[in-house]
């Protein structure tokens, strides 16, 4: 249940690429559609629209099938709705294979050099990553979101646990080749996979405190699914009862409807009341 979670940071990125795919499409609607559900305050329209809306991403990509930006939007969306709000553990498979896909597509176009790192060993894999450069942090960020959405729902499959290795490390080099890209969430990331596994079984506590401490003074109270993690993944596994609820306080007393975070900010809010409400039991 523990590795189940680990893609809650995928809510920040509900639909938040779909702005990539304009330079391809050439017109206003994924755009518009986009921000729409973004700023949604009612997950259960999305859940029951976004679907229609993937469709059309396809029909996007089957038009342009090699635009490394319309191939990251639709991994991003697949990754994002097959973890987020999809309940079902075979269709989520299915949506998450798919959305790894794309990613893995997105990175051929973007970077052929790079094109089947994924296939390599970790060692063979770190030194293959040196072919990305600083052009490719979107790509090399989607392939990140794919693979950890399609691990969550391959949990029960150690092949592909397996690779959690390879997702640090791209993190990390999208680290090094551009310090400024999207770093409250690469920084959210890195907390995540620090600190999912308890430190008896490899999770690093140190690097995760100081990962999630960075993420959350960039983003403040913009992007809340921050606090929560780093209450449900740091606070719970060292039993740190006082972080943990003032997280999730600070999580339930911030303004929610923050322009491009609306969505994700209300599904944080319904987790951190859980978390609450179950602290009792747990601590």
């Amino acid at each position: 249940m523990r590795f189940r979670r680990l893609f809650a940071a995928a809510q920040a990125l509900v639909l938040g690429a779909c702005a990539s795919m304009m330079s391809s499409a050439g017109a206003g609607l994924a755009d518009s559609v986009g921000s729409a559900m973004r700023n949604q305050n009612d997950p259960e329209i999305v859940r029951d629209g976004a679907p229609a809306f993937l469709m059309m991403l396809d029909g996007f990509v089957e038009e342009s099938p090699d635009d490394p930006e319309l191939l990251a939007a639709a991994a991003d969306l697949y990754a994002s709705y097959g973890v987020v709000f999809v309940d079902q553990p075979e269709r989520a498979r299915k949506l998450t294979s798919r959305g790894r896909a794309y990613g893995r597509r997105a990175v051929c176009a973007s970077q052929p050099a790079a094109c089947g790192i994924w296939e390599l060993p970790y060692e063979e894999y770190l030194v293959d990553l040196e072919a990305f450069d600083r052009k490719d942090g979107a790509a090399m960020y989607t392939l990140v979101v794919s693979s950890l959405a399609y691990i969550r729902a391959h949990a029960d499959d150690w092949k592909a646990v397996a690779r959690l290795p390879d997702v640090t490390a791209t993190l990390r080099r999208l680290q090094a080749l551009d310090p400024d890209y999207r770093t409250a969430d690469v920084e959210h990331y890195l907390g995540v996979l620090n600190t999912f596994r308890p430190p008896a079984l490899g999770g690093d506590f140190e690097a995760g405190l100081r990962h999630f401490k960075r993420a959350v003074e960039l983003a403040g109270d913009r992007d809340l699914s921050i606090k929560v993690d780093f209450a449900r993944y740091y606070a719970r596994t060292l039993y740190e009862r006082e972080l943990h609820d003032g997280l999730l306080t600070e999580v339930l007393e911030a303004d929610a409807e923050v322009p491009g975070y609306v969505l994700s900010n209300t599904l944080a809010q319904s987790e951190a009341r859980a978390l609450l409400e179950s602290a009792d039991d747990y601590f």
